[in-house]
């Protein structure tokens, strides 16, 4: 697979490359990321290399992410070839109840803002970053809807959503003739695999993209952490964001560690860095279109280049799944033998596009 191998984002008549540019690492100011001209390198790589998907948010560093993704576009003239997506739905001013979430008020004074940061009139995609629990899934229907109407979104999606919101969105714009979701971004990688249980189906039932954020676990599967008498060794983001509270950070688990001696195994056999074997696993899974690649370094954005490249072999690819595959629960299982033989009388093998 190469990264100009461009395919459509779901059902949609936008072209992406299979890798996307994450912006997150735009900015030092969290205590890890790469500056300015750190962030043009790396942009000016990605897009030699073919890349033309780059996807920040308004939460990324308070701004300063879409500030500097702005510039480098501008400056380089790369508007027009660039498929630019940012996020919406974090809360921008501590006390104000109207200034986050996912109600009609706060997205458009989100959308203004990032517009003005990201100096466009418009952005390619644009996400709910996360649902605030309780405005209706209609209000939000319409409000994307009006803003795609206006111009200044072309194509919306939803991210770290439960899959019923996204069905009941997408069934609902169907319904209503109003705008349809175009892709979810949820996490996804050989240690998070939950999106497996109804967010795959759903999407490719709906003619939804998946675009798995965190591929590499915030470069936990790089390889580069180790265990040493009981003590975590290794540096990194994981270091520096322990004890946030923030469960996409706790990636330090016993089952963790078994995935990863796997993958180490696997990527040992093949002679490349386990990061690569970790792309190459999760960019050819099933509904996957296009993948978040975040990187702090040209030699980060390399290994997940090289990993879109790289073939696992049919016993590696298993291997990988046995390790990481999801505990089986309720009521998924009634989907699995012995239970669909009982109930079709035969083997039937589902219909999937």
């Amino acid at each position: 697979m190469k990264l100009d191998a461009y395919v459509t984002l779901g059902r949609s008549g936008l072209k992406v490359s299979p890798l996307c540019l994450g912006t997150m690492t735009f900015g030092t100011d969290w205590g890890w990321g790469t500056d300015e001209a750190g962030a043009g390198a790396l942009l000016d790589r990605f897009v030699a290399a073919g890349g033309n998907f780059v996807d920040t948010a308004d939460l990324y560093l308070g701004g300063q992410s879409e500030e500097i993704l702005g510039r480098l576009v501008r400056d380089r003239g790369l508007r027009d070839r660039l498929v630019v997506a940012t996020k919406f739905g974090f809360s921008a001013q501590p006390g104000n109840p109207n200034a986050g979430g996912t109600g009609r008020k706060n997205l458009r004074r989100a959308l203004e803002g990032s517009l003005r940061r990201l100096g466009t009139d418009h952005v390619d995609l644009y996400w709910l970053h996360d649902w605030d629990g309780v405005t209706p899934v209609e209000e939000l229907v319409a409000s994307l809807d009006d803003l795609v109407r206006a111009g200044k979104v072309l194509h919306v999606g939803l991210s770290n959503v439960p899959a019923w919101f996204a069905a009941r969105y997408q069934t609902l714009a169907d319904a209503l003739g109003k705008e349809r979701l175009v892709a979810l971004q949820l996490e996804y990688s050989l240690v998070e695999r939950s999106i497996e249980r109804e967010h795959v189906p759903l999407a490719r039932e709906l003619g939804l993209a998946i675009t798995p954020w965190s591929p590499l676990a915030s470069g936990f599967l790089a390889g580069k952490y180790r265990r040493e008498e009981g003590v975590v060794v290794g540096g990194g983001r994981l270091d520096t964001v322990k004890g946030s509270g923030n469960p996409a950070f706790e990636k330090f688990t016993e089952r963790n560690w078994a995935i990863l001696e796997t993958l180490r195994s696997v990527a040992a056999e093949v002679g490349r860095p386990p990061a690569e074997v970790a792309m190459a696993w999760v960019t050819r899974r099933p509904g996957v279109t296009s993948t978040l690649v975040g990187a702090t370094r040209l030699a980060q954005l390399e290994a997940s280049l090289a990993g879109l490249s790289l073939e696992l072999g049919a016993d590696q690819r298993a291997r990988l799944d046995a390790a990481s595959q999801p505990e089986r629960s309720y009521p998924y299982f009634f989907q699995e033998e012995p239970f669909t033989g009982m109930v079709n009388g035969a083997s039937v093998a589902a219909w999937r596009p």
